[in-house]
């Protein structure tokens, strides 16, 4: 991979264009550029997931703060999620280094656990208003005490996932947290789910590069680019309707799943 410390085009384009998508979809950036990086820029996957976890927590820190300013933030979840991801993460960061450098084996496994996370992404996107739906008609209230510790196994679940894939918080977390907090707005899910991104992919993009799986070269390359689509992409995203996107979205999601998986 290029060491040049200037700005790569291809790549801030790469993130613009994700950026973009990211606007108009809401879905974290990690289902659509590890992917790209690993299938178009043959990044190997170590590399591609723990850049992408450090530039998630850079742009997630922008909107917790737009979402913390409008309170539509719930810290205590946050705080439960966090309780089950960041012990998940150390854990997880743990195994991989133990696995040593990465390798082509270690290479086919991160594949594998990248097509997993984008199948169960892309379920979550095309079932997400049926689960709302249910959730609302079941009127599911499993008590604050059972709610919190499922809430700590998904933060588990997402710390896990999110390290070996950088896939998973943003719309596996958000459907899961429609199921346990069913009366809660839905403004409020995502903006507790946002905010409990940061902690989790930068401890978990931290330890990528402790690990030495940080390419900043891209990293740079990428924040220049997602930067100015994720404006452009909020300013216009409510001209198109979500309708289109949403199963267009899953559908890319599934192609590069099974690609990845093959």
């Amino acid at each position: 991979m290029p060491t040049n410390p200037l700005i790569s085009p291809a790549y801030a384009v790469s993130g613009l264009l994700v950026g973009i998508l990211v606007g108009f979809t809401g879905v974290g950036g990690g289902s659509l550029m590890t992917p790209l990086l690993v299938l178009l820029f043959r990044f190997h996957p170590a590399t591609a997931i723990g850049t992408d976890l450090l530039f998630a927590a850079t742009t997630k820190t922008a909107g917790t703060l737009v979402h913390g300013f409008a309170g539509t933030v719930d810290w205590r979840v946050v705080g439960l999620l966090a309780t089950g991801s960041l012990p998940g993460t150390v854990a997880t960061l743990a195994i991989i280094y133990r696995l040593g450098p990465p390798l082509a084996s270690t290479g086919h496994l991160l594949s594998v656990a990248l097509g997993v996370a984008l199948l169960l992404t892309a379920a979550s996107l095309v079932f997400r208003d049926r689960i709302m739906r249910w959730a609302q008609q079941h009127d599911l209230n499993p008590g604050s005490r059972r709610a919190a510790l499922l809430t700590v196994m998904l933060g588990l679940y997402l710390g896990v996932a999110v390290t070996i894939s950088s896939v998973g918080a943003g719309a596996i977390g958000v459907t899961a947290l429609i199921l346990l907090y069913p009366t809660m707005p839905i403004a409020r899910v995502v903006g507790s789910d946002i905010a409990h991104a940061v902690p989790l992919t930068l401890l978990a993009g931290a330890g990528h590069w402790l690990i030495g799986s940080v390419d900043w070269h891209l990293f740079a390359s990428l924040i220049v680019g997602s930067i100015p689509g994720v404006v452009i992409g909020s300013l216009i995203g409510t001209r198109i309707s979500e309708r289109v996107l949403r199963p267009a979205l899953a559908l890319i999601l599934v192609v590069v799943g099974v690609k990845l998986l093959g």
